[in-house]
């Protein structure tokens, strides 16, 4: 039996709503077979971040080549980071080990306001990391300061995809959902500029939504879809899973992926 291989480098989330967890839920919905290696390990529940613990550097790197040398990858997504000295180590293992069809979702802060990701991170992730993936999926903030433009508008949305894709990426996908009217994404490939158009769904915050995005949008690259279809796919899957969000907890709703269908 073959079925296609997903790499995870991501933290954990004790409340299973965001990081490795929601994207081992994500890859065993969506038909992959999900490996991880684990970057930090955090303590949050629906309300926010409380502890934050790193990993070693030497122990995400052993991770990564344990699952690669004897599983191999068909696509990988990062998440959160945390450390700068992971960040260094990640984007020299996907060099390395030849990890291809890599999604990297920028996480530099959560809903809370928790930093994830420090300065000095970030520059890593623009000097080493942007250059290696096929598909970096910020949201607006996460563009504002992987470009350093401020964005109001579509425009704006366009010159902070733009600059991000000088950094070296092979696609950049900006979520618009943090901006006024219609959740509208765009994706950008170095030439032309496409909007994934999306509907504003009322309601609570949902916990999650960019790594079940990120996720699945490397899912369906392992199942060798391009990558526009792959993210046209990612919209409407998190759609649905933000339309059949559950209240488990006192803060955020949390998704939960068994209610959508492949």
């Amino acid at each position: 039996m073959s079925i296609p291989r997903v790499l995870t480098i991501a933290a954990s989330d004790s409340s299973a709503g965001a990081g490795i967890q929601l994207d081992l839920k994500v890859f065993e919905r969506l038909g992959v077979y999900g490996l991880t290696a684990v970057t930090a390990v955090t303590a949050q529940d629906t309300a926010g971040v409380r502890k934050i613990a790193k990993v070693a550097p030497r122990i995400v790197a052993a991770q990564i080549d344990a699952v690669t040398r004897d599983i191999g990858a068909d696509a990988c997504k990062i998440g959160m980071l945390y450390n700068p000295s992971v960040v260094e180590v990640v984007a020299e293992r996907i060099r390395r080990r030849g990890i291809q069809n890599v999604v990297l979702d920028p996480v530099i802060t959560a809903k809370d306001g928790t930093t994830l990701l420090l300065d000095k991170g970030v520059r890593r992730m623009k000097q080493l990391l942007i250059p290696r993936c096929v598909l970096v999926t910020p949201n607006v903030q996460e563009a504002q300061i992987l470009s350093g433009r401020t964005i109001q508008s579509v425009e704006d949305l366009k010159d902070a995809a733009k600059a991000i894709h000088d950094l070296g990426c092979s696609y950049v996908l900006i979520k618009g959902g943090h901006l006024e009217g219609d959740p509208d994404d765009l994706l950008f490939d170095g030439k032309e500029v496409i909007t994934i158009p999306g509907t504003r769904i009322s309601g609570p915050p949902v916990h999650g939504t960019g790594c079940a995005f990120s996720a699945a949008c490397a899912s369906r690259l392992a199942h060798r879809e391009d990558v526009l279809s792959a993210a046209t796919f990612a919209k409407q899957f998190v759609a649905d899973l933000i339309r059949t969000a559950i209240r488990l907890g006192k803060g955020s709703l949390l998704i939960n992926v068994a209610s959508v269908l492949k």
